[in-house]
């Protein structure tokens, strides 16, 4: 075993790397100076690279992604901070309409390399505005790469890539996730975006998955083993650009598929990879296809509720069952 780390230590660790290599990297978003972020992630950098780095915003999504725009239009690279992703609608325009165009309005003159990181799920009884998982509204933006990770080593890899990346890169935190330990490399480590890994092998189910998910899919999937289920796990890892090929490859093998995402069913991204499947890898399956997520209505405050509302492993171990 190497060494561990949270998501949080790793996402500092990782920012920390990157500004320190390239001085035309900084932060900026609300309280990440002095008060390093509702959950910790930049707690230091400010003391070690300036006001001018790490620069504390004010309570304007708007104006932090516009900042972000210009200097990356520019030849800086930003890392934009929005601690619930749930108030990104806030700044969509600058999101949809100029982080992901710019470059292509202007015919390349200018790259737009910016990483704008931000907190998505439930499970801490925050509340239906603080508890949404909207990863799928920016997946249909032409031009915005989206990673999700699961693990922490992975945390630090996708992200120190998306910084390096030169084009607009969403990062997705889920929130339960970021006192989570991993093992995670020291110095410099880069995953690359757009490849899927295999976190376990199976063969009688594919369980296409990401972010929190991973972790209860692969809880499910010990339960299952039991009753002599062998499912394989998909970590996406990326859902911009998707890794279809490691879709496939498991599904030739499996020949059924269900999808697991915290987000709501209903135009979840699950409904892409639905689609795809649907498309160029119809002759693998032997069943329907089966989706798990997060009933169409908003996210309730009380924990009890809340509990019921977001997927966990009974519900995929009952929906994997059902495919039998």
């Amino acid at each position: 075993m190497g060494r561990m780390l949270s998501f949080t230590k790793a996402i500092r660790e990782a920012q920390d790397i990157e500004m320190a290599r390239d001085p035309r990297v900084f932060i900026c978003g609300e309280d990440v100076g002095v008060y390093g972020t509702a959950f910790g992630q930049t707690q230091g950098l400010l003391a070690k690279y300036g006001p001018m780095r790490v620069v504390d915003a004010p309570l304007s999504e708007t104006a932090i992604t516009g900042l972000g725009v210009g200097a990356a239009a520019v030849g800086l690279r930003p890392i934009i901070v929005h601690d619930f992703m749930d108030f990104m609608g806030v700044c969509m325009d600058e999101v949809l309409n100029q982080a992901t165009k710019l470059a292509w309005m202007v015919g390349g003159q200018t790259n737009l390399s910016m990483v704008i990181r931000t907190q998505a799920g439930s499970g801490i009884a925050a509340g239906a505005q603080h508890s949404q998982s909207l990863e799928s509204f920016f997946t249909h933006m032409p031009g915005m790469k989206v990673v999700v990770p699961a693990t922490a080593g992975d945390m630090k890899g996708l992200l120190s890539s998306a910084i390096r990346d030169e084009n607009p890169v969403m990062v997705v935190e889920n929130k339960c996730l970021l006192s989570d330990e991993g093992e995670v490399p020291e110095g410099e480590y880069l995953v690359p975006i757009g490849k899927a890994r295999v976190a376990r092998e199976g063969s009688d189910v594919t369980i296409v998955t990401y972010g929190l998910m991973v972790t209860k899919c692969l809880r499910a999937a010990e339960e299952l083993e039991k009753s002599g289920i062998h499912c394989e796990i998909i970590d996406l890892r990326t859902l911009v650009p998707l890794d279809e090929e490691a879709i496939y490859a498991s599904l030739e093998k499996t020949n059924r598929l269900c999808i697991v995402h915290e987000a709501i069913v209903q135009c979840g991204f699950g409904a892409e990879i639905a689609a795809r499947v649907a498309e160029n890898a119809m002759d693998y399956l032997d069943a329907p296809i089966v989706r798990v997520g997060a009933p169409f209505t908003y996210c309730p405050f009380s924990p009890a509720l809340e509990s019921q509302y977001t997927p966990d492993e009974k519900r995929v171990v009952d929906a994997v069952r059902g495919m039998f």
